[in-house]
């Protein structure tokens, strides 16, 4: 199948996800809420720190806690189970068959559902955030060049690591453990909690040695400025290391649960 095939399942990703307004017009309220209550507790905790913490201000820090929020969505923090349903009732069998890559169209799949969301549900955590907090932004183009690109990075990141952890169903009979202790690793690790740089010296280290902060931490960093210039560059670039990484690990994942579907009789 030719490569336009690609963007045409992107653009079917971005309908299907237009579908489901009620679930979006919540889930953006909830983000919202969330947003202002972690803006207030990490503003809190900077100002009682005398002002700034890790090269947070009070400025950063609400920003950090509103844009965390907007792109909570967008990024996909958290694992679904559709890829593992499929696998587990060998519709996947399907999958394999077509004539496309399964893991570029469900990653094209996943661009378009993060397209969709970034507006409906981003949106409103950052204008409630800039009407009551204010939002520190970049302050030339290039800023949102260089976020935008880590945005993307962001949402692949995620896509590839879901898709792997989705991937244990060819060998377990029930994902529902693993797929728990990934939102844990991920609701702590990506910076969705608190920013990665407040971590203890231990975890911080464990953090920056898995690809998490890769997901919500550095385009949160770039979007806010606490990345800038070079250190900005650095940031995307290891987003991209990461997402070879992980792509990587899932095409070798797939090939393999692939041979173990045929043994078993598909």
């Amino acid at each position: 199948m030719p490569v336009t095939a690609y963007p045409a399942l992107a653009a079917a990703g971005f309908r299907r996800y237009s579908a489901y307004r009620a679930a979006t017009a919540a889930g953006a309220l909830a983000n919202t809420v969330f947003g202002a209550v972690k803006a207030a507790v990490l503003t809190g905790t900077v100002v009682a720190a005398g002002g700034s913490v890790a090269g947070y201000g009070v400025a950063q820090a609400a920003t950090f806690a509103w844009l965390s929020q907007a792109l909570l969505a967008p990024v996909s923090v958290f694992a679904d189970d559709r890829l593992a349903r499929r696998v587990r009732t060998g519709d996947v069998a399907v999958d394999l068959a077509r004539p496309v890559d399964p893991q570029l169209a469900a990653w094209a799949d996943d661009l378009g559902r993060a397209a969709f969301q970034l507006l409906p549900r981003g949106l409103p955590p950052l204008l409630v955030g800039a009407l009551t907090t204010g939002l520190v932004l970049p302050p030339e183009p290039a800023g949102y060049l260089l976020g935008c690109a880590s945005l993307v990075l962001g949402v692949s990141v995620s896509f590839a690591l879901r898709w792997a952890v989705n991937l244990t169903a060819f060998w377990l009979i029930d994902v529902r453990g693993v797929l728990l202790l990934y939102t844990v690793c991920a609701t702590v690790l990506t910076g969705l909690a608190v920013p990665v740089a407040w971590f203890p010296p231990w975890l911080a280290a464990l953090a920056a040695a898995t690809p998490f902060p890769s997901v919500l931490q550095a385009p949160a960093d770039v979007f806010t400025g606490v990345v800038t210039g070079a250190a900005a560059l650095r940031v995307v670039a290891v987003q991209t290391a990461w997402l070879v990484v992980v792509l990587a690990a899932g095409r070798l994942l797939l090939a393999a649960g692939s041979r173990r579907l045929v043994v078993q009789g598909g």
